[in-house]
């Protein structure tokens, strides 16, 4: 037991709260809110979708991620170790440890697809910074071709690691950058690394997307996109569908997947009010959403772009050709792409932490080899897959994470016992809440995440 508890000690992790909601902010904060989120909110009518995306909010955050970081840090373990924990109570850790694997190996999943799209995203950025985006002007035809080039159709590995050493780099060589300063962050550890990057990006991406949207609020015709934002359909409110779509933009923006907000917990401090920091990544996390929106659609509506283009096609089609079509284009394109950049970065770490943290605990590797292996196995599978990321991406969102969320959420708030689940919820709590959260997580938030993994299978992905 002394042994356990000096490894615990020893162990990396947060140095301030702050830090660590500002770390799970920039793991919520990604492309579901940069691309996805305007979209929704454009084809459900603004507040009509807004309405119960908010709800959903509020529900989650105070049950799925709430009980996500209890779970990490009462175990002070990623999945394997945490679900063990929670299964050891009945008499089985194997049981809990064999299951725990699968939301690590999702979240690799989702990581070597993430891993792709901010490959993009680098390209884009540098393309942003050097003015070579805003020289493609608004040829449809040359900006799609491209973000074609950035996203090949072949996905053979040796024809994409031939195309990196033939002198045609592609989007391979940023891939492996991107890769390469993602796997550098984490070498440096949870508070050197993943803490001290997320102080610099989170409050930076938000201060640019604030100016962003000021900007683009004063340019003629932009106000149709506030229309599209603000409108209310009573009547689309009694849409069942409506409703398993916000919920799950709901469930996936804030990076519930048993998973990132487990691990993330497991580096906490015990004095730390989880409560309160579940409400800040929630709140952050809504903002950053709502600041991209009303720069994407109003930005859109400026420059006559469709209002229901979604997908990547949005963000490295049809924005850049609105960027460059507007007065300062260049600029507001090259500050987008930075936010973007940000937004993807962050994302990822918190992504590959899972499988790391996994090596290290399951196998005792320092965190250094942990990392290379993870890397290494992420950038040969990344490069092998481009040509099917989508599909890649919807097999893992639909069906991978909810599961790992729904599996997370009956572990904590129906595996666990009550009197641990209560005491995890309220160290550090200087006002503890009462059992409403644990009803709210077993009768409410767990039946719910599987009703997101049933309704996702049918209706080809909600997330």
């Amino acid at each position: 037991m002394e042994k356990k508890q000096n490894s615990m000690q020893q162990r990396d992790g947060f140095r301030t709260q702050w830090g660590f909601i500002l770390a799970c902010i920039g793991s919520a904060v990604g492309m579901g809110n940069i691309w996805r989120f305007p979209i929704m909110v454009s084809q459900w009518g603004g507040l009509t979708f807004l309405l119960p995306y908010f709800f959903f909010v509020i529900l989650i955050s105070s049950s799925g991620v709430l009980g996500e970081f209890s779970l990490g840090r009462m175990t002070g373990s990623g999945p394997i170790g945490a679900f063990g924990q929670c299964t050891e109570m009945r008499g089985s850790k194997r049981t809990g440890q064999v299951i725990g694997l699968l939301p690590v190996l999702g979240s690799m999943a989702l990581a070597i697809g993430y891993t792709v799209v901010v490959g993009w995203i680098f390209k884009y950025t540098f393309m942003g910074i050097s003015g070579s985006l805003f020289h493609l002007g608004t040829d449809m035809n040359l900006i799609g071709s491209t973000f074609g080039a950035a996203a090949p159709e072949s996905s053979s590995l040796s024809e994409s690691i031939s195309t990196v050493f033939g002198g045609v780099a592609g989007n391979n060589l940023w891939l492996i950058i991107g890769l390469a300063i993602n796997t550098f962050i984490m070498i440096l550890g949870i508070g050197g690394g993943i803490e001290r990057v997320n102080k610099f990006m989170m409050p930076t991406l938000f201060f640019l997307l604030l100016g962003l949207g000021i900007y683009i609020f004063f340019l003629p015709g932009s106000h149709e996109g506030y229309s599209y934002i603000f409108r209310l359909n009573p009547e689309g409110l009694l849409n069942p569908k409506l409703w398993i779509f916000a919920f799950g933009q709901a469930f996936f923006s804030l990076s519930v997947a048993g998973n990132g907000s487990v691990i993330y917990g497991s580096y906490l401090s015990k004095k730390e009010d989880l409560v309160y920091s579940a409400r800040n990544v929630a709140l952050f996390d809504t903002l950053a959403a709502l600041l991209a929106t009303v720069v994407i659609l109003p930005a859109m509506a400026a420059g006559g772009g469709d209002l229901s283009k979604g997908g990547p096609g949005l963000m490295f089609v049809w924005l850049v050709n609105v960027f460059n079509g507007m007065p300062g284009g260049r600029f507001v394109g090259m500050i987008f792409f930075i936010c973007v950049l940000f937004a993807g970065i962050s994302s990822l770490v918190n992504l590959y932490e899972a499988p790391v943290a996994t090596l290290q605990e399951v196998f005792h590797l320092k965190r250094l080899p942990a990392c290379l292996i993870i890397g290494g196995i992420g950038c040969i599978t990344a490069v092998s897959i481009q040509g099917i990321t989508s599909q890649w991406m919807d097999a893992v969102s639909i069906y991978i994470c909810p599961l790992g969320a729904a599996i997370a959420g009956i572990m904590f708030f129906w595996v666990c016992k009550k009197e641990k689940v209560m005491e995890a919820i309220n160290m550090g709590r200087k006002k503890p809440v009462g059992e409403w959260v644990l009803n709210l997580g077993k009768y409410v938030y767990v039946p719910l995440a599987m009703i997101a993994l049933i309704a996702g299978a049918i209706l080809g992905g909600i997330g």
